[in-house]
């Protein structure tokens, strides 16, 4: 199933790869998950507090506590997480795949001046189309 993704999503996405490197940038996807598919219509940035931000990232917890706070009350859904590969492919690396929990959330990876779109499954990482709204 694809998802859906906006132009501004996209170029935030980019611009927080730069920003941080030569460090992973990481956030979270917001916006809606339904039985129709998943549309991402924002970001959140976090803090990386990964003790080697460069080759690793971990989203700082409050951010991630407050998006679900805010999605309870209304407010967008984590629709899954990003981060950046800043020498690295856009898929996800063994890390990625140390830390997957097969939540089946998004994860977006920016690497090499793509965002590549990945579904966390239980066996796995699969790819995922992005449909640009």
């Amino acid at each position: 199933m694809d998802v859906e993704v906006t132009r501004g999503v996209l170029e935030l996405l980019h611009s927080q790869a730069a920003l941080a490197a030569p460090e992973e940038c990481c956030g979270l996807l917001l916006g809606v998950r339904g039985e129709g598919g998943e549309r991402i219509d924002a970001i959140r940035p976090a803090a990386n507090l990964a003790a080697t931000p460069r080759v690793r990232f971990e989203i700082d917890p409050m951010v991630l506590f407050a998006a679900h706070k805010a999605a309870r009350a209304g407010g967008p859904q984590v629709v899954g997480y990003y981060h950046s590969h800043p020498t690295g492919k856009p898929a996800p690396s063994v890390t990625d795949c140390e830390h997957s929990t097969g939540d089946c959330r998004i994860w977006a990876i920016v690497a090499e001046g793509v965002v590549a779109f990945w579904r966390d499954r239980a066996e796995g990482f699969e790819p995922v189309r992005c449909r640009e709204v």
